[in-house]
């Protein structure tokens, strides 16, 4: 949800890329759901690992989005300019249809939140972005 969310918020400004430490198999359908009721399709993304990235891609800004992933994410990736912690709920630790998509909403609404706010600081301090002209 996560990289779906900053891919429509920040256009071209960000590559987004998403990993877990565990990933599943496919994107939560939950996920999927909930994440289309405010206009974003995430159906055709697919779980990737933090190994996929680990010094293959560059990451400048890396955001730790639960507890689990924190505890197992590597502390060290090159070339990073920030790394931030935000402490959500992971959803997919409960079950039950109404339970799961109530979880879903919020976590997906509180990834949002996060993001508008991490963007809006970005604008006014980013210095890993090129001055402009």
């Amino acid at each position: 949800m996560a990289e779906g969310l900053l891919r429509a918020r920040a256009g071209a400004a960000f590559e987004a890329v998403s990993a877990g430490t565990d990933p599943a198999n496919a994107v939560h359908p939950a996920a999927v759901s909930v994440m289309q009721e405010i206009g974003i399709d995430v159906s055709t993304q697919r779980p990737k690992s933090v190994a996929e990235f680990l010094g293959r891609v560059p990451v400048r800004h890396l955001i730790i989005v639960c507890d689990g992933a924190n505890a197992k994410c590597p502390s060290t990736f090159p070339g990073v300019i920030t790394r931030d912690f935000w402490p959500i709920d992971d959803p997919a630790r409960y079950s039950g249809t109404v339970e799961e998509t109530r979880r879903f909403r919020e976590a997906r609404d509180e990834l949002a939140a996060r993001i508008d706010a991490w963007l809006k600081d970005r604008a006014l301090s980013d210095t890993s972005r090129p001055p402009a002209d």
